[in-house]
Formats: C-alpha cells, sequence, structure tokens
C-alpha cells in the first residue's frame, strides 16, 4: 500500500491568524493539527501540543490566546514525501520524526499524513503500527496541578492522562483539555496575578 491510498486532505490556516481562532478551527473538525499556509507557501504545521507549549511558556506569559498568532505555535516538523512511498515506510518517517508527511508532487500539494491516518488505517498496518505502542502507562492525580500535567505530556510525548485516584480510574485528562483550561485562563485571570493563580489551577478542575 502506498501512501496516495491513505493520505487525507489537510485543513489550512495562515499564520497570522490567532491561536485562538486555530483552537477553534480545530476543535469544530475533530482535527489536532493544521497546516500553517502564508502567501501560498507551506510554512509549517500547528498542533494542539505546539499550542499547549506556547500557552504555557513565559515568553507568552499573562498574553491572552486571541492575541498570540499561529506563527508563535508553528513548528516546522514536517517532511515532503512522493505519492509512491510505502506506508510502512511512512509510518518508520513519522514514528521517528514526531512530525507529519507531506505528499507533493512536484510543486503540488497533494495531502498529508499524520498520526490520524495511519491509525484510521491501522487494521492494514497492524504488524507496522504494533511496534510503536506505548508499553508504560503514565497517570496522573485529580489533585496535582494542571501545570505538572502539561509538563508531563510535553516531556513525555503523550496525548492523554488517566487520572488515577487510590488506585481507580476517575477520569481522563487530553492535550485538548489542557489547552483549552489555558486559553480560558489567561482570558480571564488578570496578567499581574497568573503567577500566583496558575499554581492553584488542579487537574480536578478542569476534568
Amino acid at each position: 500500500m502506498q501512501i496516495r491510498d491513505i493520505m487525507a486532505e489537510p485543513m489550512f490556516l495562515d499564520k497570522g491568524e490567532t491561536l485562538s481562532h486555530a483552537m477553534d478551527v480545530m476543535e469544530k473538525n475533530g482535527v489536532q493539527r493544521l497546516l500553517v499556509m502564508h502567501n501560498g507557501d507551506i510554512n509549517g504545521v500547528v498542533t494542539i501540543r505546539t499550542i499547549l507549549r506556547s500557552l504555557g511558556s513565559r515568553k507568552s506569559a499573562g498574553m491572552p490566546a486571541s492575541s498570540l498568532h499561529v506563527a508563535s505555535a508553528t513548528t516546522d516538523n514536517f517532511t515532503k514525501v512522493f505519492p509512491d512511498l510505502k506506508s510502512e515506510e511512512a509510518i518508520t518517517l513519522v514514528d521517528r520524526t514526531g512530525g507529519v508527511l507531506i505528499v507533493m508532487d512536484g510543486n503540488e500539494l497533494l495531502g498529508w499524513i499524520t498520526p490520524r491516518e495511519i491509525l484510521k488505517n491501522a487494521i492494514n498496518l497492524e504488524e507496522s503500527v504494533g511496534d510503536s505502542m506505548i508499553a508504560d502507562l503514565i497517570t496522573i492525580h485529580p489533585t496535582e496541578r494542571v501545570s505538572h500535567a502539561r509538563r508531563l505530556m510535553l516531556d513525555e510525548n503523550i496525548g492523554r492522562l488517566p487520572v488515577v485516584e487510590e488506585d481507580r480510574l476517575v477520569g481522563i485528562v487530553t492535550e485538548q483539555d489542557i489547552a483549552k483550561a489555558m486559553r480560558a485562563f489567561r482570558d480571564l485571570v488578570p496578567s499581574h496575578q497568573q503567577e500566583n493563580r496558575i499554581k492553584k489551577l488542579l487537574v480536578e478542575d478542569i476534568m
């Protein structure tokens, strides 16, 4: 199977748009990444994870998501590939780089391959996908800080955390949950109070 058989059409966003708008587009369309364009050229990729990183950085401290541009959370972690690349090779590339594959025919953008496309075709690619499964489960307690959950996700490269209390699963928090919480926090809390009040925002508050 070639990647032309499983590639999807990316959703586009200009790098001058705000992070708030990017999050709204992602939520409305049920996606976690968007292709960032500028003047017809591929500028990079923005994901819910890069937004999460941007919203928690000291560089943008105190600024609401509506004031931050997509460019501040855009990554160049993508690889341009030909449409006849084998799916097994695509899995290896995505697994090794953690990015997306942009399918090009010359200068023409045909589509892209993200982890979502690979998972959707997992039945046909079962053996290769199985090699990339996470073995060790990382959990978090509901009274832990949201900032700690964010750091865990970024450090461990995971998109969700089971919330466990007294050996019992009480919920799950995702990158989207934390990004939405950080967005709301920055919108509602005055900038001069954010440094202290973020320490009081707990996982159980956003479940």
